[in-house]
């Protein structure tokens, strides 16, 4: 086997700091700003208003501090940094300001925030009062501040005291840097070594980075080249991750899934050379569980469109198509390393959707695990073939939730653009994840499933066909069809995030170019909801 050794990238050091960020020895300070009101000075520029935290940096500077930043052409609009040397009045010697925007509970869309509609878009920055948007201003501005320090080996920031949790985040998620594949990675961009968070607790800091990490790490599997992930050594990443943090692992290989029955990774699988896997993954709860959820995510490791062979156009971005797969892979090491009291299983089909004179054909019949067939009309749907099988494999552990989630359609960008997830499945569910989704800043949109769908997978040989023979509703007929392997009374719910979970433009926010680790956040903070409510 050829040697697919990747090393992980150096993640920064972090830790919360009871101490003055004016006393804090650090290559740089970071403070937070909001716009001012129009009209305060005597050139029409409003100065900023300094930001919760900043108290004891503005005194530092004899109280001028939000004069000095106006003069140089500071605004607090969300994302923009300015920096200044502050010549001994602290002890970092640079201070980097960034825009918050409006604070929470002020319009947004003021033209005085400085906020408009230049943001990542992830959680409808519209909304008056919205502490969801506001928490993400603050994601986005720690990420530009992030950026902006890059290469340094120190920092300290203040923007704990505004959100904790959104600063941790927007910090180690903005300053990702991927580099793992060249062979002389750029200094100059890397992120910064070692962060001190000012204004919050231990505790707060350590979820907040874990939840990035996280993230992370499901963005390091998706921008990992397809050479070099593909079924085997994706299988065995993933239990490096799971036996680290404590998980029981199984892996199913190619002979064991044709054996079993897993008629839909076996038939995706077999036309490539690196042979299909199965993975499954278990977070028992710390023996202290009272809900059991399933996980499910796509893992298809590169997709050709098989026969039904996809243009050339856009197909480099197919190395994202196990973005699902990342994601819930992630997502169980996370609860073990939260020690969440709720049981975690993530079952993950793993195959390579390749043509070639073995891969399966338009017109071939599969038999899916748990018996049900399906006639194939297009190679190119092969996301929720895997899925099936996973799914009812998922069902048989008789788990109270489960949720998958997939890079699945065209149809989901279409409907829905390149940030926001079509989520769909039992109605409450589907809303309760929907909720996560828009808190947490991933952002997703409830949709319907309407039977009278279904009908249009009627298959003229099989139980059903992969898809029907038009080119509406795409996105919904994917979840129909899944559902046909969830179990009655299952509540269940299904993410497309063929858009969000991959960013092939320049970095916004705190969003990187690449793997985004959607839908990371919005399954952890489930998790988190299941094992406190149930």
């Amino acid at each position: 086997m050829t040697d697919t050794t990747t090393p992980a990238p150096t993640r920064p050091a972090v830790a919360a700091s009871s101490t003055s960020p004016a006393e804090v020895t650090a290559d740089a300070l970071v403070i937070g700003l909001h716009p001012g009101t129009s009209g305060d000075s005597d050139s029409g520029q409003a100065a900023p208003v300094l930001a919760a935290g900043s108290e004891a940096v503005d005194a530092a500077f004899g109280g001028e501090l939000a004069e000095l930043l106006r003069t140089v052409g500071a605004t607090g609009k969300v994302e923009q940094v300015v920096s200044l040397p502050t010549r001994g009045a602290v002890a970092a010697p640079r201070l980097v300001a960034v825009g918050l925007g409006a604070p929470a509970g002020i319009d947004s869309t003021d033209p005085d925030s400085g906020d408009g509609d230049s943001g990542d878009g992830d959680s409808g920055d519209g909304d008056s009062g919205d502490a969801a948007a506001a928490a993400d201003r603050v994601r986005r501005a720690a990420g530009a501040a992030a950026r902006a320090l890059a290469g340094s080996a120190s920092a300290v920031s203040t923007l704990a005291a505004v959100d904790a949790e959104a600063a941790v985040q927007g910090t180690l998620l903005g300053g990702y840097v991927f580099d793992t594949h060249r062979t002389a990675p750029d200094a100059s961009a890397a992120p910064v070594a070692s962060w001190e968070f000012t204004g919050s607790d231990e505790d707060t800091v350590r979820r907040a980075a874990l939840v990035a990490e996280a993230v992370n790490t499901a963005r390091d599997l998706v921008n990992t080249a397809p050479n070099l992930l593909y079924p085997e050594t994706f299988a065995a990443r993933a239990v490096a991750l799971a036996e680290e943090a404590g998980l029981e692992t199984e892996v199913l290989d190619d002979a064991q899934l044709l054996e079993q029955g897993f008629g839909g990774v076996s038939g995706v699988g077999q036309g490539s050379s690196r042979k299909p896997r199965l993975v499954r993954l278990t977070w028992n709860g710390g023996g202290d569980a009272a809900k059991k959820v399933a996980l499910v995510g796509k893992g298809i490791t590169f997709d050709t469109g098989g026969i039904s062979l996809k243009p050339n156009a856009g197909m480099p971005d197919m190395t994202s198509d196990m973005g699902g797969a990342a994601a819930v892979i992630a997502s169980v090491v996370l609860a073990a390393k939260l020690e969440l009291p709720v049981a975690v299983t993530a079952t993950v089909p793993m195959a390579e959707n390749m043509p070639s004179s073995t891969a399966y054909r338009p017109g071939d019949v599969l038999t899916m695990y748990g018996g049900k067939t399906v006639e194939v009309l297009n190679t190119d749907a092969e996301g929720r073939l895997v899925l099936a099988d996973a799914i009812v494999r998922a069902a048989e552990d008789e788990p109270d939730y489960l949720v998958e989630t997939s890079t699945l359609t065209g149809a989901q960008e279409v409907a829905l653009g390149m940030r926001t997830a079509g989520i769909m499945g039992a109605d409450e569910l589907r809303d309760r994840v929907t909720a996560h989704a828009v808190e947490t800043g991933e952002d997703g949109w409830a949709m319907p499933l309407p039977q009278y769908l279904r009908s249009e997978l009627d298959s003229r040989v099989a139980d059903l066909a992969n898809v029907t023979g038009n080119r509406f509703g795409g996105m919904l007929v994917a979840g129909i069809f899944l559902r046909e392997f969830v179990p009655a009374g299952l509540p269940w719910a299904h993410l497309d995030v063929a858009g969000p979970a991959y960013n092939p433009g320049g970095t916004r926010g705190y969003t990187t170019k690449g793997g985004t680790g959607v839908p990371v956040r919005t399954i952890a903070a489930f998790l988190e909801d299941v094992s406190a409510n149930g």
